[in-house]
């Protein structure tokens, strides 16, 4: 599928060809995200975790009307709205929520190794959403890595047998991140990067405000000021800020180079939830992260390989 099959009307790239490098504009989105995971840990330890999961989009849902409005950005067009919808049912919806319910139960720690998936399964959704053939190299660094995520789950849920519900949240939301991701890198190509999560935010914008409302008649929200700000940096930073530079570091591109920039996200979550929250890395935290960023990471160098194209007789 081309840049003009999802719209009615020819569209011109929203990012020229001759913009600098995606990596930069990828490691800035990745640092922001990399808080994520330890301020979502500080924020439900007084708000709830629907307040939480869905009131940060209700914010960044307000700033993404703003900008729209002001920079007066046109409407998408077509099958844009229903690839949108896509992108928001993975990173304003799914991501969020997942994660924050799961995150109200076990460390940050453990919650960013098995997010460490993330690239991989990022890689995953464009080979899917490109009809790639990639070589069985990849798919064996894949399922490695996700069978030592699940490996590091079950150990630190007390055994095989007992995986717990909130590793098949955290499962749940990587997979929702990555479709996010993937559609959101192609579809930022013709938008523009913020444009792509402005607009995936005001479409979810109905959806995530009755559940901030359902959240504060259930449980009128109290909490610390460490509490809110970690709640805001989630609304305006991690919602908003984060993803103008991330999808426009994907839609630069390379995609699968800069998706490789990902691998470095969950050593930073860990290292966040090490300083500021003061979790102990035990050895199986440490070896089970490594095993999932290794094997990410390896299976998205193979992805980059070149295919060999058979010599002519």
């Amino acid at each position: 599928m081309n840049s003009n099959d999802s719209a009615t009307v020819e569209i011109a790239p929203a990012i020229p060809q001759s913009a600098p490098s995606g990596l930069w504009w990828g490691l800035l989105g990745v640092a922001a995200f990399s808080f994520t995971v330890p301020l979502t840990r500080v924020a439900v330890g007084g708000l709830s975790p629907l307040f939480v999961g869905s009131g940060r989009a209700v914010i960044a849902a307000v700033l993404a009307v703003l900008a729209l409005a002001l920079t007066r950005q046109r409407l998408p067009q077509g099958r844009q709205w229903v690839r949108l919808a896509v992108i928001a049912g993975g990173i304003v919806v799914g991501f969020p929520l997942l994660t924050t319910f799961a995150l109200a139960n076990v460390p940050a720690s453990h919650g960013a190794v098995v997010i460490a998936l993330l690239p991989a399964a990022t890689a995953t959704a464009a080979i899917a959403r490109g009809r790639e053939r990639p070589s069985k190299a990849f798919w064996v660094a894949t399922i490695v890595g996700a069978l030592a995520a699940i490996g590091f789950a079950f150990l630190q849920s007390g055994g095989l047998g007992t995986l717990g519900w909130n590793d098949l949240l955290l499962f749940g939301a990587v997979i929702a991140a990555a479709i996010g991701y993937a559609e959101g890198g192609l579809l930022a190509r013709e938008l523009g990067a913020w444009q792509t999560v402005s607009w995936a935010l005001v479409l979810a914008a109905p959806l995530m405000i009755l559940l901030a409302g359902l959240a504060m008649a259930w449980q009128p929200p109290s909490a610390t000021p460490v509490q809110w700000a970690s709640f805001a940096y989630l609304g305006v930073i991690s919602m908003f800020l984060g993803f103008f530079a991330w999808y426009r570091g994907l839609a630069v591109g390379p995609m699968a180079e800069v998706s490789q920039i990902q691998l470095i996200q969950p050593v930073l979550s860990l290292c966040w939830a090490w300083l500021l929250l003061g979790e102990t890395l035990s050895w199986t935290t440490i070896l089970g992260g490594l095993a999932v960023i290794l094997c990410a990471g390896a299976a998205v160098r193979i992805r980059l390989r070149p295919v060999r194209q058979p010599a002519n007789p």
